[in-house]
């Protein structure tokens, strides 16, 4: 999808003084407190701001507008990808939520990866599909300003479910230039986007629209239709404002699931056919937000406040006839939702003769009022209720966390949070309702040495935790077989430690490179799909990462990430103790060029290496592998054309693997097999673009 032009409209500003009537903007677009350092790489040259000085870790970093904007994404969830070493799959039809993995870790739709958009959570707890449901299809790329990342559970503002890391999008409050773009592809492609800042009042008004159709490659099209739009008024700047938004997002959709990997081979089906194609959804959301933010010399006060409100209809079947050869194994899993939360924090800052102190207070309140279940359908008609609940989720996390630079080589950031959960759930089977609450106290420390200008080294250590689904933390019985089970712990806490280095000893060159160990008491998921809960014993995952950008001329720059981990449960049984899914080894590979004339090109190579699908590590997926390019042509001031391609290669690998039982129609009994979705076979795109 083609990203936002707001980069030109940046360069363009760049050579246009005085440079003093940039500044605000500039400050505005980059949204951080170092703005002064970072202003003239973004601006003049583009290129990545460095973050010696300022991430607290290895693992740590921000990517701009410009860099998001150079990336091709075939889905908006894709933009995380420039977090390095984290990729972003999908298993589904396009209106469902992406898979994720990182660092060791198959996060199914988000469990474990705190994903905030503006500050308001993308996460949803005790979803009806799977807890920490992340669904991204909302984002529209072209208004985000900056991408920032984390990983490990080492900063105190960060709480459920960012044990793994987190990703955090941040929205422009004013653009440069207006934009209208229209895109066009195959495998019925087409989007189109109109957004604009207009002056009003004593601020501004952002506003944009995207409606967008896609069928994809399958045998029955996707036939994906979303309608998005945001308004957005501000007045000030990122660090001396407010803003309100309203955001609205509606979809629907039909799925191409995972197949059995026996029927493609033996010919029943072809690689993009559908097993059932009823299969599908649709889903709205919609949200009203502000947020207030306010700096003086040695101070910092900033307020956000949400309400969301969401809505999913989701048809899925992984067995297809093993539990119901006449009916077929359809079920449903409706979601309806109230998300209302406030986040607040005030800082203090203190300069003395060697360094500066800052400490920070925070207060993150959040409630969900859900409404799912678990239905059984054949062709999207209910056959019978599994179960339906009505869920109060409460919490509250109060956090403190000082960051102190001692000397120009030692800093150090040593934080705690205290986080209170309360759970209600009225079931429809009476043994089921209860009450139940929690609450886990998570300290984190960081110290960074870098006594050169060029270098700096790293050692984080934290507790994180995620929360488990509210119906495993009230649960008596299996709402399918009637049978007793037990309940599990509402809060799972984690354990991470890292040692990492940052160097920019090459003109041109910045390098990370990050050593980590994360542990889990154990990783205790409720199973949407059959409505019960399944405890797994403790974790620990190893790993490293090397990450690097290069831009050795103005007109070339190179991205290369690499990252392998090995997890394994700690369990009674050795041989068993491979955790299905965990994700071993990523890289990624990019080329951007962009000397500012008429041209500009890049390529993407992205391996997503081999995984373990069952316990013993007897069955493996395979690798996958593909080849992603762009290019630009400015045909004339204000109007560029953008060409996009997908899998350039036409590789014939997958998105996804599980291994799992199931049965097809005229089978006498399951069959465990290997169930995959197909990566899209090669398609273009082209977009045309218009700055005003």
């Amino acid at each position: 999808m083609a990203l936002s032009r707001l980069s030109s409209s940046i360069k363009a500003a760049s050579i246009k003084p005085p440079v003093k009537r940039l500044l605000p903007l500039a400050l505005l677009a980059i949204g951080v407190a170092h703005a002064d350092d970072i202003l003239q790489r973004v601006i003049v040259d583009g290129s990545r701001a460095s973050q010696l000085g300022v991430a607290d870790a290895a693992s740590a970093g921000s990517v701009s507008q410009q860099e998001l904007a150079a990336r091709t994404v075939y889905r908006p969830g894709e933009i995380l990808e420039a977090a390095p070493g984290l990729i972003v799959s999908q298993h589904s039809g396009e209106g469902k939520a992406n898979q994720f993995y990182l660092r060791g870790f198959n996060l199914d739709h988000g469990t474990d990866l705190r994903t905030t958009v503006d500050d308001m959570p993308v996460n949803q707890r005790s979803h009806a599909h799977g807890q920490g449901w992340t669904d991204l299809n909302f984002l529209i790329p072209e208004l985000a300003v900056r991408l920032d990342y984390k990983k490990g559970p080492y900063s105190a503002e960060e709480g459920d479910f960012a044990s793994a890391g987190t990703a955090s999008v941040v929205y422009a409050n004013r653009l440069l230039q207006g934009v209208a773009t229209v895109s066009a592809g195959q495998h019925g492609y087409g989007r189109a986007l109109l957004a604009d800042s207009i002056e009003a009042g004593n601020g501004s008004l952002l506003y944009a629209v995207e409606a967008l159709h896609n069928d994809g490659p399958f045998t029955h099209p996707d036939d994906y239709q979303k309608l998005n739009a945001v308004l957005r008024y501000s007045e000030g700047y990122a660090n001396n404002g407010f803003n309100v938004s309203l955001m609205v997002y509606r979809a629907d959709w039909n799925s191409t699931d995972q197949i059995p990997l026996r029927a493609a081979q033996d010919g029943q089906i072809g690689r993009n056919d559908a097993i059932d194609p009823t299969d599908g959804g649709k889903s709205h959301r919609y949200s009203l937000s502000g947020a207030w933010r306010r700096t003086t010399d040695d101070s910092a006060s900033r307020v956000n406040a949400y309400v969301i409100a969401n809505q999913l209809d989701l048809y899925s079947n992984f067995t297809y006839f093993m539990d119901d050869p006449v009916h077929g194994d359809q079920f449903a899993q409706p979601d309806k939702r109230v998300t209302s939360g406030l986040n607040a924090s005030h800082s203090w800052h203190r300069h003395t003769d060697t360094g500066n102190s800052e400490t920070t207070i925070g207060l993150q309140l959040q409630n969900d009022n859900i409404f799912n279940g678990l239905l059984s359908t054949q062709a999207r008609k209910t056959l019978s209720v599994t179960r339906e609940d009505h869920i109060v989720e409460s919490s509250a996390g109060l956090y403190v966390e000082n960051s102190t630079r001692w000397n120009n080589a030692f800093r150090t950031v040593a934080g705690a949070r205290v986080d209170s959960y309360r759970f209600d759930v009225r079931s429809d089977l009476a043994a089921n309702t209860g009450k139940a609450s929690d609450h886990l106290v998570s300290p984190s420390l960081s110290l960074i040495y870098g006594p050169w200008q060029t270098a700096e080294l790293y050692a984080n250590i934290g507790n994180g935790f995620h929360s488990n689904d509210a119906r495993g933390a009230t649960i008596r019985v299996d709402p399918k077989t009637g049978d007793a089970t037990g309940k599990v712990s509402p809060l799972v806490r984690s354990r991470g430690m890292e040692l990492g280095a940052r160097s920019t000893w090459l003109p041109g060159l910045q390098t990370s490179l990050s050593v980590y160990r994360l542990d889990f008491d154990s990783e205790l998921t409720y199973a949407g799909d059959a409505g019960t809960t399944e405890a797994g014993p403790p974790s620990r995952r190893y790993g490293v990462e090397f990450s690097n950008y290069y831009k050795p001329l103005k007109w070339l720059s190179i991205d290369l990430d690499l990252a392998y981990a090995r997890a394994r449960s700690r369990g009674d049984l050795p041989e068993r103790s491979y955790i299905p899914g965990a994700i071993e080894g990523t890289g990624q590979l990019a080329v951007t060029v962009d000397d500012g004339g008429p041209y500009s090109g890049s390529l993407k190579l992205r391996f997503f290496g081999p995984r373990p699908l069952i316990e013993d590590n007897s069955v493996r997926s395979k690798q996958s592998l593909t080849l992603n390019g762009r290019l630009g042509w400015k045909i004339k001031k204000g109007l560029t054309l953008e060409l996009e391609a997908f899998n350039l290669t036409n590789r014939r690998d997958s998105a996804i693997d599980y291994y799992y039982a199931s049965q097809l129609k005229g089978e006498a009994a399951p069959v465990d097999d290997i169930h995959f979705h197909p990566i899209e076979s090669r398609s273009l795109r082209a977009t045309l673009i218009k700055n005003f």
